[in-house]
């Protein structure tokens, strides 16, 4: 039984904060509503306790259906789906961190993770999930490469398999509908990492032609309190040399870029960011943007463009000068973490056709929560987003706002359907046009 003295500092907190005066939709859209920051005397902690899905599964928009792909999975969060139909999943978490887990906080923060279902042991492996017969459940399923540490990111180049892990790019040979890789992988570039590293998860993807690995790093501490020092090479996007290893800095100023994708209209790389805590249930909203080469996007100096952080010392005029307001808002602490656009062979339908789908695996310090949910952003013809996001599938928490589970990773299987990694529900979850998914039943009676 855990000392009521333990206790106390985690019930202190829950107890403390602010409330939100703003629906979440007003910090949504391409010109947010940013009110002042709060100050409170303890951050906002607001945790959903996890209860699991049982019967029960997501509820899917209209004209939307949802079926499970794959269930029992060990904290699925992230998806990448090969040529061939192969969907590989990184089932993981966080890796030991002993200066981040130090102290009275870290011990709170800890308790605050595993109360949110993010407490569980890094599995450290890809897991392959087949569907050989087409009817949108994995069949088939078996650990793809084992023995990693803390992975997230994958991606394709040719016959080459780039895997992000933690503190690493790692490349493994593929071999084209492979149900195991049992050779060990060559680092192609050490990632920020360290006894801290407070953002673990490492994103990569590919340029079109393969010669560059794009890698999303994040920060090393809120508001670097820790230093900025501590801070090299962080909340950025690096561009890694797929020959040589070589690596350079492509952004800054991002807190915790996660979701990387290409814009289809554009060509622009686009990603999604999760922003500063401790100003309010109100601020800062998490977002996605275009991201251009050399741009700095505020963090840790200023956020939404040139709205300064009184927090950091010191300040830094010239750079918050020079921050660039992103391009859409997604709400203050959704953590905004999946990123996928619209495939041109999606199967959700017409109102699907041109935008970019975002999982939001949910807040902890907001009250009342925001995110738990997967939503789409509609893009014009010329590749800009429009309107307020839409819900695409919600029931991530119950009625008594409990976690059933958190959507992270979003990407599309080969028939076009948009599958959502759900970490705490421990499944992969299938989402198509219902007609769709009416006529396949009815065809196959």
């Amino acid at each position: 039984m855990r000392h009521p003295i333990l206790l106390a500092p985690l019930l202190l907190i829950a107890a403390c904060g602010d409330k939100a005066d703003l629906p979440v939709t007003a910090g949504q859209g391409t010109t947010p509503t940013l009110p002042a920051p709060k100050k409170t005397l303890l951050p906002t902690v607001k945790i959903a306790d996890v209860v699991g899905w049982g019967t029960a599964q997501p509820t899917p928009a209209a004209g939307l259906a949802v079926a499970a792909f794959a269930t029992g999975l060990d904290h699925p969060r992230w998806l990448y789906t090969l040529p061939n139909g192969d969907v590989l999943v990184a089932e993981t978490n966080s890796p030991e961190r002993p200066d981040e887990d130090a102290g009275l906080m870290g011990w709170i923060q800890k308790r605050v993770m595993s109360k949110a279902g993010a407490g569980v042991k890094s599995p450290d492996r890809i897991t392959l999930l087949r569907d050989a017969d087409g009817d949108g459940v994995a069949e088939t399923r078996g650990v793809f490469i084992a023995g990693l540490h803390s992975p997230f990111g994958m991606t394709l180049v040719g016959d080459t398999l780039y895997v992000a892990e933690t503190d690493k790019l790692t490349r493994f040979p593929y071999v084209a509908g492979a149900a195991q890789i049992s050779v060990r992988g060559t680092k192609v570039a050490d990632l920020p990492g360290g006894p801290r590293n407070h953002h673990w998860t490492k994103n990569v993807i590919a340029a079109a032609d393969g010669k560059t690995l794009y890698v999303s790093v994040g920060s090393n501490s809120n508001v670097a309190e820790n230093g900025l020092p501590a801070e090299k090479d962080r909340a950025a996007i690096l561009a890694i040399d797929a020959a040589t290893g070589a690596s350079r800095v492509y952004a800054t100023g991002l807190r915790n870029p996660v979701g990387l994708a290409w814009n289809p209209a554009t060509g622009d790389l686009w990603t999604a960011v999760n922003e500063r805590d401790e100003l309010g249930s109100d601020l800062v909203p998490d977002y996605m943007t275009s991201v251009k080469p050399g741009a700095h996007y505020g963090w840790p100096w200023s956020w939404y463009g040139n709205h300064v952080d009184v927090r950091v010392t010191p300040a830094n005029p010239a750079m918050v000068a020079k921050a660039i307001a992103p391009d859409y808002a997604l709400g203050p602490h959704t953590a905004s973490l999946g990123l996928a656009f619209a495939a041109p062979a999606q199967a959700l339908g017409t109102g699907y056709a041109s935008g970019a789908f975002v999982g939001q695996h949910g807040s902890w310090n907001r009250n009342p929560p925001s995110g738990y949910k997967v939503v789409f952003v509609a893009f014009d013809a010329a590749g800009k987003p429009q309107g307020l996001p839409r819900d695409v599938l919600t029931g991530f928490l119950d009625s008594e706002g409990k976690a059933r589970g958190r959507p992270v990773g979003v990407a599309f299987d080969k028939g076009g359907a948009l599958l959502v990694a759900d970490d705490v529900g421990n499944a992969v979850w299938r989402v198509k046009a219902a007609q769709t998914v009416a006529s396949q039943t009815m065809a196959s009676r």
